[in-house]
């Protein structure tokens, strides 16, 4: 049987990313492992600080049977990347398939983060998935960081509402407006229904995420 396995930094990420699996194809199995101080100490003291966990991490999950890991964490997904090509394993950063999808979506991109880690990695990926693709986007940031304490408390509900909350006030007093938001951080999924009304795309990262991995794992029937 297929595996994807799954590198967390938050525990609420579990049901999220297994449940968009099981809907996406339920024959293939999945594994998770959750590190919540691999971003405390990429934040405190930086990100290659964490690849000797992280590199323990993604053998932990190759044991486990995984064929390829998601690492749904935006800030440690580029040294879980760089790991994972160091010893053969197949990594998708959660974000690269948003930042792909993304500049393909507009010119005009508002980039929605609530952890300045987060907007530092996720604004050079979607400058260099426009320039791969020939595209001229520009850039305008919405951060939101008084939100974050509600995540990592637990409380996904205050946090996805305070994100919308700070979008929609932040995307609406944009003059031009916006083409396509995208919600930089995984955590941020459950704020995009809350989006509807401003009839604009708003992308997220996991499901994306988990396109791109079933998509290495599963053959496609010819």
């Amino acid at each position: 049987m297929a595996t994807v396995g799954f590198l967390h930094t938050a525990h609420a990420h579990v049901r999220a990313f297994r449940d968009l699996l099981n809907a996406r194809d339920d024959t293939v199995a999945d594994r998770h492992l959750v590190d919540t101080g691999l971003l405390t100490a990429a934040r405190t003291h930086g990100v290659d600080s964490v690849r000797p966990a992280v590199e323990d991490r993604l053998r932990r999950l190759v044991g486990e049977g995984a064929d390829v890991v998601v690492c749904t964490c935006s800030e440690v997904g580029p040294t879980a990347k760089a790991v994972g090509a160091g010893m053969g394993l197949r990594v998708v950063r959660v974000d690269r398939p948003m930042a792909e999808a993304a500049v393909l979506a507009g010119r005009r991109i508002a980039v929605v983060s609530s952890l300045e880690g987060a907007a530092a990695t996720v604004l050079p990926l979607l400058r260099e998935c426009a320039q791969a693709t020939g595209r001229d986007v520009e850039l305008v940031e919405v951060r939101c960081p008084e939100t974050w304490p509600s995540f990592a408390s637990g409380d996904v509900l205050t946090y996805a509402a305070g994100v919308a909350e700070a979008v929609r006030a932040g995307v609406r007093s944009l003059d031009p407006p916006v083409d396509v938001v995208v919600l930089a951080q995984a955590s941020m999924v459950d704020a995009a229904p809350l989006l509807r009304d401003l009839h604009l795309p708003v992308l997220t990262s996991p499901r994306l995420a988990i396109e791109a991995a079933v998509e290495l794992v599963v053959p496609v029937p010819r």
